[in-house]
């Protein structure tokens, strides 16, 4: 339960920025029209302007990014120049069905949804701005924030790094952001210092050869062959080769390879993903896994055109951002509201803000309690406990007016 006596740093006797009632149906109907209109990255035209109809009607004013979707928006008075408390939002949605079928905002988009709980951010982030909003009308934000809300962030190497380059961090000395934990009951926030998240690449491999008669293998380049080797020599190859506690990890997602029974292919596809635990490591990847891939096509006589896709760094948290957060939980909750997270193997683009700024990510519960089957991420059923929108609005408020309270740069 949340504790309304919680004393913060400035002496007040609780500490203010609390969701009310009314906005919190508010945000709930406002996430449930943004599941039910996903929108995928660098087209989310409609969530755009959904953000900033509601920016503007609490007097504030958003600017739309350079790219035409996503934008940012500050808080209070950037008069002193004191580098600042930044909270992001992604806003795009993934290129799957929805397959909720007992849900009244499912998505009425065909083949797209939010599955990843990007819906859930904007609304945490939305929802903080207002609660914000209001308190520096009363004169009680003691330092400006910045929201930003960016598009892109299933788009290799991550709309983030367009939203940098447009100025989303410029004063800025602190990020924070959240991102759904189905894992992790609603109520709860994870935490963990260091690296949170994994590294992530793409891999897009086209295979060649002269293809034949299966009656005369000898006489082709057998492609299926050759594919079905590289699919499991590879990643046994680069396990082989860097240190096994990188957690490199060549996974597919993809195979195309030939249409009938009794015809050897001229052409095949494989399509994954390069996932690493550590930095070093990941800087390393590139040169490994294409030796090896070259090494296991050129042994099966298939020429190999290999379009490696450098995608993002993990995300590593700073010590002293994550403590703020933690502090931030425990002021509106207790102690037991916060859990230790395990790194994923999971990539997300909020590490190209960390490469700039300290920051950190926390894990948002939203599965509902009690309930043993897990709406996992990137699956069409997912769904959250719209529980954790409060969670997450006063979380950030918290950091907001803890960080002004407690930073002195």
């Amino acid at each position: 339960m949340s504790r309304e006596s919680e004393a913060d740093p400035s002496g007040d006797a609780v500490l203010p920025g609390t969701l009310p009632e009314a906005l919190r149906a508010e945000l709930v109907a406002f996430r449930r029209d943004m599941h039910m209109h996903p929108e995928l990255g660098n087209q989310e035209f409609r969530t755009t302007a959904a953000i900033k109809e509601r920016l503007e009607r609490a007097g504030l004013k958003p600017r739309v990014l350079a790219a035409g979707t996503g934008l940012i928006c500050d808080i209070g008075d950037w008069a002193d120049g004191t580098p600042v408390l930044a909270m992001r939002a992604d806003i795009d949605a993934l290129p799957i069905p929805d397959t909720k079928t007992e849900c009244s905002y499912r998505s009425t988009v065909p083949d797209r949804a939010h599955a990843c709980g990007h819906d859930v951010h904007t609304t945490v982030v939305l929802g903080a701005g207002l609660v914000l909003a209001d308190l520096h009308r009363q004169g009680r934000l003691p330092r400006p924030v910045r929201l930003i809300f960016q598009p892109a962030e299933e788009v290799l190497p991550g709309g983030a790094a367009d939203a940098i380059e447009d100025g989303v961090l410029d004063g800025v000395g602190r990020i924070i952001a959240v991102h759904c934990d189905p894992r992790v009951d609603a109520g709860l926030i994870g935490l963990r210092a260091g690296a949170i998240t994994s590294a992530c690449d793409r891999l897009e491999i086209s295979l060649d050869g002269p293809g034949g008669h299966t009656a005369r293998p000898h006489l082709t380049t057998d492609l299926v062959t050759a594919a079905a080797r590289v699919i499991t020599d590879v990643p046994a190859l680069v396990g082989r080769r860097i240190d096994t506690r990188a957690g490199l990890a060549v996974t597919w997602g993809r195979i195309e390879c030939g249409h009938a029974p009794n015809v050897i292919p001229q052409h095949a596809e494989l399509s994954g993903t390069v996932r690493c635990l550590d930095i070093n490591a990941w800087r390393q990847a590139p040169d490994l896994v294409v030796a090896a891939i070259d090494e296991v096509a050129n042994l099966h006589r298939a020429k190999s055109e290999i379009n490696y896709v450098r995608g993002v760094p993990p995300v590593v948290n700073d010590p002293e951002v994550t403590a703020l957060l933690r502090t931030a939980m425990i002021a509106r909750h207790d102690e037991e509201a916060v859990e230790s997270t395990e790194q994923s193997l999971g990539g997300e683009d909020f590490s190209w803000y960390l490469e700039r700024v300290p920051g950190a990510m926390a894990r948002l519960g939203v599965r509902h309690p009690g309930e043993r089957t897990v709406r996992d991420l990137h699956q069409g059923d997912f769904d959250a406990d719209e529980r954790a929108i409060k969670v997450g609005v006063e979380l950030f408020t918290a950091a907001a007016l803890l960080d002004a309270a407690t930073r002195t740069a």
